[in-house]
């Protein structure tokens, strides 16, 4: 079982984004994803989205908000992962050039659903609309998404 995290940094209208092209046999390769990675022994989720954060662009966020949870039942080799959504609006610094899982790009925000992702991330985007806590579910099998279920709190 992994526990990781998972955060989009909002900026007015736009969305930070890292297409992943620069890790050696990476599952997410090709696609674009928010920032984020494992939750380290002794961490929170909170500790994690934001160390994390931090690595991969250089950005120190504030306050970022938990939007939900969702459980990928044996996503990589077989293995359970919850993944901690965050969402942040307030930070600082200054974008890295050198991320070594991908390039960061800054979206617009109406642009996002149009990149290619996996499946189950258009439904999360859909989930955090409702602006209520989630609970999800996806399901993928051999890389390809199969169902999904949510709730919302």
């Amino acid at each position: 079982m992994k526990h990781t995290v998972l955060c989009y940094i909002t900026d007015n209208d736009k969305t930070l984004m890292m297409y992943r092209n620069k890790k050696e046999k990476d599952i997410h390769e090709g696609k674009w994803n928010g920032l984020g990675g494992k939750i380290e022994k002794g961490e929170s989720p909170e500790d994690a989205v934001i160390r994390e954060v931090k690595e991969e662009s250089n950005l120190e966020i504030i306050n970022p908000r938990m939007r939900g949870i969702i459980t990928f039942p044996a996503f990589a080799n077989d293995e359970d992962y919850y993944v901690y959504l965050f969402t942040a609006n307030q930070f600082k610094g200054k974008i890295t050039d050198d991320c070594n899982e991908g390039e960061l790009h800054w979206i617009e925000n109406d642009k996002i659903l149009s990149l290619p992702m996996w499946d189950g991330d258009y439904l999360f985007f859909e989930w955090m609309k409702k602006n209520k806590f989630f609970s999800g579910k996806i399901y993928y099998r051999d890389g390809k998404f199969t169902d999904s279920e949510v709730f919302f709190y």
